[in-house]
């Protein structure tokens, strides 16, 4: 049984992606408007929680950003599931965050993290980074970094849950 098990999470870092078993941590973030909110709070609201770390000068985050917005509605029915657009843009690039999401008409919740919490407490590094938490709020998968087509594997995670 464990060498299945080796070879199945092998098998998904192969792929990009990882199974990660652990309670979405408590973090501090922002809304754009400046108030705090926890992080783990919009983990606990009854849905599937897709949480995407960008920034603005990140290109392949934008894009994915862009492919989701596409699909995020009729996900949002499907699945029952929401997106939350985390952005690790420090003070100076902040500003122009909620103009780029305004003139994107991206329909999702964006805050920011531009202390990078988010990066110290689920250790990662690279952006983009895509972690989907399940309705029991652990963390269920992580991926890094972004291909056209990812949201498509990101879709199989999410109706892997069982939400359909």
């Amino acid at each position: 049984m464990q060498i299945i098990t080796i070879l199945l999470t092998t098998f998904l870092l192969s792929l990009g992606g990882s199974t990660v078993a652990q309670q979405l941590p408590s973090i501090p973030v922002k809304t754009l408007g400046g108030e705090d909110v926890d992080l783990q709070s919009y983990a606990k609201n009854g849905k599937i929680t897709v949480l995407s770390f960008w920034a603005t000068w990140c290109s392949p985050c934008k894009r994915e950003l862009d492919a989701i917005s596409e699909l995020y509605p009729e996900w949002q029915k499907k699945y029952n599931m929401e997106l939350i657009a985390v952005t690790i843009d420090g003070s100076r690039a902040l500003p122009r965050v909620g103009p780029m999401v305004e003139e994107k008409g991206w329909a999702f919740v964006v805050l920011s993290d531009a202390e990078q919490a988010t990066q110290v407490a689920l250790d990662f590094q690279t952006i983009p980074q895509t972690i989907v938490v399940g309705l029991d709020g652990e963390i269920v998968y992580s991926h890094n970094g972004y291909k056209e087509g990812d949201e498509f594997e990101l879709e199989k995670v999410i109706a892997g849950l069982g939400m359909e």
